[in-house]
């Protein structure tokens, strides 16, 4: 039973990626946060799998380190202090499983550095070539107050310009909830 008061994109994207995830996938967390998803993935890979989590904030990085470790995901996880629009340098193409991705700023903390369409659309394109075929990418475009519309309107645009022979999108916006409520989109790739 789904409880609609607390129904979040949040919780869609999280049984999107518990269905798809599996033990010894490799995975990317391309903006870390505070660090939930990428401890979340840790405990969909399993012990022979990977995460790595990328954030330009100290502070999100310090987050997700601590949480994963006291989670005891250390050893799958690494956390880097770089860009999302880095992430293939580390990563060969077509050898990545899942990559999350959350739009926005830092929860609880700067709300004046936030993800902007200038990295954010080479980091999707860049993830998209590291997917597997049959990989997933989920993102939440997080908007509203004084930041964020600008991202979220070449996102949306960019979005459907996506080959359809090669990748499947999906959105699933909120219609009927105030204040700018985020937007869970999920791309497959063919």
């Amino acid at each position: 039973m789904i409880n609609r008061t607390s129904f979040s994109a949040l919780d869609i994207i999280r049984r999107v990626l518990e269905e798809n995830v599996k033990e010894g996938d490799i995975c990317i967390d391309a903006t870390a946060g505070r660090g939930h998803d990428t401890a979340f993935l840790c405990s969909l890979v399993g012990e022979s799998g990977h995460v790595t989590a990328f954030d330009i904030q100290q502070d999100a990085v310090d987050s997700t380190k601590q949480l994963v470790a006291e989670k005891g995901y250390a050893d799958r996880a690494e956390v880097l202090l770089k860009s999302h629009s880095e992430m293939d340098e580390l990563f060969d193409e077509e050898t990545v499983s899942c990559i999350t991705f959350n739009f926005g700023w830092l929860p609880r903390g700067d709300h004046n550095i936030f993800t902007r369409k200038e990295t954010s659309i080479p980091a999707i394109e860049k993830g998209l070539k590291l997917l597997k075929h049959g990989g997933i990418m989920t993102l939440i475009i997080y908007y509203g107050r004084e930041t964020g519309f600008e991202e979220k309107d070449a996102l949306l645009e960019y979005l459907p310009t996506l080959d359809s022979n090669k990748y499947t999108v999906i959105e699933m916006p909120f219609v009927n909830r105030p204040n700018c409520p985020p937007i869970p989109i999920v791309i497959i790739k063919d």
